[in-house]
């Protein structure tokens, strides 16, 4: 009897790992060693074919913190967080509370709103170009008829990163609306017509019934759109390089750039593993805190 059971335990054991085997072996390649070879990295000095790496401990983590553009480039992607993950989180929710509502040719105004989502990251920063060009951009066009001068967008360190925020933000808010459009379609009818019964207003439905059940989709997007805050590098390529000045420069722009453009990868092993911590424990936050405030128990 107990060796049956023993076996039976055995057999579910290994149909448990192998059913784990393809997440576990794609997560290793592509999350855990490239995660901890960069760590190693991070510990090791440039290497040349004279001087070959040497062991430096945390050096390279001390020259980036005594580094100024670092910490404007830090700076930059702060505020770039800051800006472009509130204010695509409401449009989206303002969207979707819209293209949720009954509307004529409600069709059509969700797919207008996912349309920029769609278009690839090049696509998109080309078609900004149009908005953003000198003198012939349609912004400095529309300005003309006002009698304003014309502004160069992405060539003035006051106004490049702004652009690129809207940019982000004209991009990102249709892909979080998705996700508030299916949470509103899953809230039961009842309450709102058990709300109308009560002579509760629109507001007041939206305040007290909509929002909080909508908390545990918020706190998803939260996640996401603070993930796409320190990835962003595909834009700046086209639009900025992050000029100017470092102006526009964000953080994996500057990793790219130190790991392939001065070929120090040390420095941008550093930055990578900074990075990595600091979204651990934003996650870990989200795990331990957030999460169990946002569901009804």
């Amino acid at each position: 009897m107990t060796d049956s059971f023993t076996l039976e335990r055995r057999r579910r054991a290994l149909h448990g790992w192998l059913l784990l085997s393809p997440a576990l072996i794609m997560l290793t390649v592509f999350a855990f060693y490239p995660s901890l070879a960069t760590m190693v990295t991070s510990l090791w000095s440039r290497g040349t074919r004279r001087n070959p790496a040497e062991f430096v401990g945390l050096e390279n983590y001390s020259y980036l913190f005594d580094d100024p553009t670092f910490w404007q480039v830090a700076g930059n992607n702060l505020l770039y967080a800051l800006v472009t993950i509130p204010v695509s989180m409401a449009l989206a929710l303002i969207m979707a509370l819209w293209a949720n509502s009954k509307l004529p040719a409600r069709s059509f105004i969700r797919t207008a709103y996912f349309t920029p989502t769609v278009l690839p990251m090049i696509a998109a920063a080309n078609l900004w170009l149009f908005f953003y060009t000198p003198s012939f951009g349609i912004l400095n066009q529309i300005g003309a008829l006002f009698g304003t001068e014309s502004v160069n967008w992405l060539g003035e360190p006051e106004t490049s990163l702004w652009a690129i925020c809207v940019v982000t933000i004209w991009k990102e808010a249709g892909f979080f609306m998705i996700f508030y459009l299916a949470a509103l379609q899953t809230i039961p009818p009842d309450l709102k017509e058990a709300a109308e019964i009560e002579g509760a207003s629109r507001w007041t439905y939206t305040r007290r019934i909509v929002l909080p059940l909508l908390m545990p989709t918020t706190l998803f997007i939260l996640v996401n759109a603070m993930i796409n805050s320190v990835k962003l590098i595909d834009h700046l390529f086209i639009l900025t390089k992050g000029g100017p000045s470092d102006s526009s420069k964000l953080i994996l722009y500057y990793i790219w750039e130190n790991a392939f453009a001065y070929f120090d990868r040390p420095s941008a092993a550093a930055m990578t593993v900074l990075v990595l911590a600091l979204m651990g424990a934003l996650a870990a936050f989200q795990f331990l805190v957030l999460d169990r405030r946002v569901h009804y128990r």
